[in-house]
Formats: C-alpha cells, structure tokens, sequence
C-alpha cells in the first residue's frame, strides 16, 4: 500500500513538471451543451482531473477565455487558460483540442479552481482576481482581457 502511494506521488511529481507541447488533435462533436464531450484520444489514459478540465473546457469554454495561465505557455501563443485545451472551435461544433495541459499541473490547476468557483456561484470578475492573486507567482500570465 505504501509502495502504491508514493508511486501515485511520483507520478503525480511528474505530471505536475512535465514539458508541455503543443500537438493538437481534432475530435468533433454534436453539441457543446451535451452532458459530456467526446474527448481526443491522447486524454484516454490520463487522471480524472486532467480529463474532466479538459471536458470542462469543451463546455465552458466562456469561463476560461478570461482567465490567464501561468505557467509561461504565453509564449506558444497562448492567450487564456482556455488556449490550453482548445485549439480551435468551429461554428458546428468541432474542437481542435490542444495537448498542452495534458502534461501540464498548473493548466489543470487554474481550471480545477474556475470549476469549483463556477459551481460555488462566483462571478467572472471574482474568479479572475481569485487566480490571479492564488498563481501570480508561479510566473508571467497569459495576455487575457479581463471579463467585462
């Protein structure tokens, strides 16, 4: 038992420092409004936490796009948490998922955070400066606008 747990807290060390990238994969769906989302395959074998942000993003992509990263992944281009996960999204639906906060614990963090927030009731503005005071010190953010 003992032996289990410190090789989940390894793994989880590890994909908490794990070099981000920035492959894509290209998965369409139905409705963003659906329960859940058909997610890309690279996510198959990922934590729960990682997929269920991901998903989060698919169907929430509102609540991200005004909320920074910081883990330096501004210079990839990216410009919210919400470029973590999503590439590109179409006007029917289709998502080219971005493979980035796979690897990466401070993406998954930042949205595990908006999730619990959203779910507790707190507005756009209250989520943006709660993330911005909790991970400001982790490094540079992401050129996000505030929300309005």
């Amino acid at each position: 038992m003992l032996r289990r747990f410190f090789l989940l807290l390894t793994l989880v060390a590890l994909l908490t420092t794990a070099a981000c990238s920035g492959e894509t994969a290209q998965t369409t769906t139905d409705s963003l409004t659906s329960q859940m989302v058909e997610l890309p395959d690279f996510l198959r074998d990922e934590p729960v936490r990682v997929r269920e942000a991901y998903q989060f993003a698919a169907m929430h992509p509102d609540a991200l796009e005004t909320v920074p990263c910081y883990c330096g992944c501004g210079s990839m281009g990216h410009t919210s948490n919400l470029s973590c996960y999503i590439g590109e999204m179409d006007e029917a639906g289709g998502i080219t998922y971005d493979n980035h906060a796979a690897g990466c614990g401070i993406c998954v963090d930042i949205t595990q955070d908006v999730m619990r927030m959203t779910n507790e009731g707190k507005s756009a503005k209250e989520i943006r400066a709660a993330i911005d005071a909790q991970y400001s010190a982790f490094g540079p953010s992401t050129n996000t606008p505030l929300p309005s």
